[in-house]
């Protein structure tokens, strides 16, 4: 049975889940690079994103506003202390 959406496992009966979108490269001069399903690379993955801590973005507050092309977004610390965004 096909997975209903690209990249998504397959089982097969009595076999794990495959998953169908990425496959390594198992030739011999190889360094195991993970290849998409046609063959392409995939994507180098950018550097690490910055990180901040929210008690230095906050500064006590549980709501801060983040302008980003000119619309105003509200990012607000929950009761059970998760974070929520809203435009």
């Amino acid at each position: 049975m096909p997975p209903s959406q690209p990249g998504q496992a397959r089982r097969d009966e009595g076999t794990a889940a495959v998953n169908t979108r990425f496959s390594f490269d198992h030739s011999a001069d190889a360094d195991r690079t993970l290849l998409r399903r046609d063959g392409l690379p995939r994507p180098v993955s950018p550097a690490p994103a910055r990180r901040v801590d929210s008690a230095t973005l906050f500064r006590g507050d549980h709501e801060i506003g983040i302008e980003h092309h000119g619309a105003l977004y509200r990012l607000k610390i929950t009761r059970q202390g998760k974070l929520i965004l809203n435009k």
